[in-house]
């Protein structure tokens, strides 16, 4: 047996923590946002998650009850999971991304605010208004409500810990 082990890293420990508290609370802040903006303009939270699932069911989401408003609820927690994994997974090769979490993070929420707009929802053939200001507020909500939680958890759980010294024995 060799006296002197290699020194264990906790980074890949800290994945799955790191990526499922981001995508839990960024998930939950964004679909909160949501329920709040349908409700201003009279729509339910059931009426609502339909619509994201018209991406998968078109039109016919609104006639298949909470099935397809799960299944969008779903579909809208798997699009923030895949936004806190692709964070992580990069933070691991660009430190600056979890040592300068804020301007990342709202420069990710940038970044993901375009892809869904000019990517995802055209595919799921979902309209939006395309006013200033409801591209101002959206941009705004996935700035603060997506992009700085995950960079700022990510961060959080990116940090070396504190006693990085291998433990002696004292025997």
């Amino acid at each position: 047996m060799s006296a002197s082990a290699p020194p264990q890293t906790t980074e890949r420990s800290q994945a799955f923590p790191a990526i499922a508290w981001a995508g839990l609370i960024a998930g939950v802040l964004d679909i909160s946002s949501a329920f709040v903006i349908w409700a201003l303009r009279g729509v339910g939270p059931i009426r609502g998650l339909q619509g994201i699932a018209t991406g998968l069911f078109g039109q016919d989401s609104f006639n298949r009850g909470l099935t397809s408003a799960a299944l969008g609820l779903a579909a809208h927690f798997l699009i923030v999971f895949v936004a806190a994994s692709l964070f992580y997974a990069v933070s691991r090769k660009l430190r600056f991304l979890t040592q300068h979490a804020v301007a990342s993070g709202l420069a990710y929420g940038v970044a993901v605010y375009v892809f869904m707009t000019c990517v995802v929802l055209p595919l799921a053939s979902i309209k939006l208004r395309h006013t200033v200001p409801e591209v101002m507020r959206s941009m705004v909500i996935v700035m603060f409500l997506v992009g700085l939680p995950i960079a700022l958890i990510v961060r959080r759980y990116s940090r070396a810990p504190l006693a990085s010294q291998p433990a002696t024995n004292n025997h």
